[in-house]
């Protein structure tokens, strides 16, 4: 889908440097915001049945996936299953512009060719940026999983994302408290480096 965005863009391969990157930031965000308009209510559904695990069966809120987006369509409408999108839009640009601008600018200062790099140097590379693109997107994830939470209560904790920031910030600690979790989800992210290897490696 990138690819696609990219050549509606139709930029020059002789093009500057910053307009090649400016336009693979746009097409990367673009493609994001696409699949994310699809599965984002899926998204929603998962970490909303995922918090409600653990209760008895008689203090579920939910039964079920189909059962939670019904509950709140009901309550909130179909933009109670986008709660936290825009700051999921934000994160996804945020984090393909770590993810590849800072891999390729690492091995270019290393390597001319970077498919002659050694492996083992470059999947430290792959893992320095999965974990360092990681870091820097984990406030959005907190701000959008916030958001997600207060759909189908009374009780609105956030008028809007901007609110959301604001007080967790202000409320809980300063900047801290956006990376409550982190750590295991450096963890979990850890397998995408690999990833990242045999995308930039072909």
């Amino acid at each position: 889908m990138q690819d696609t965005y990219r050549s509606i863009m139709d930029v020059d391969k002789k093009a500057s440097l910053w307009l090649k990157l400016g336009s693979n930031l746009v097409a990367g965000g673009a493609a994001g915001a696409t699949s994310l308009i699809v599965i984002y209510p899926l998204d929603f559904a998962r970490t909303r049945l995922a918090t409600d695990i653990g209760r008895s069966t008689e203090q579920r809120e939910f039964t079920g996936l189909v059962d939670c987006a019904k509950k709140i369509v009901k309550s909130d409408g179909i933009a109670g299953l986008y709660r936290g999108f825009i700051s999921s839009i934000q994160g996804i640009i945020i984090y393909r512009a770590c993810y590849f601008g800072l891999y390729d600018t690492i091995v270019e200062s290393v390597v001319e060719d970077k498919k002659k790099l050694n492996f083992f140097v470059a999947w430290g590379i792959g893992q320095c940026t999965v974990v360092t693109s990681g870091l820097v997107c984990y406030p959005w994830d907190t701000v959008r999983r916030r958001m997600m939470m207060q759909s189908g209560r009374t009780d609105v904790l956030y008028k809007n994302t901007f609110d959301c920031w604001k007080k967790v910030y202000v409320q809980e600690g300063g900047f801290k408290a956006f990376y409550k979790g982190a750590l295991s989800n450096v963890f979990r992210g850890m397998g995408s480096a690999l990833v990242l290897l045999s995308i930039l490696r072909s």
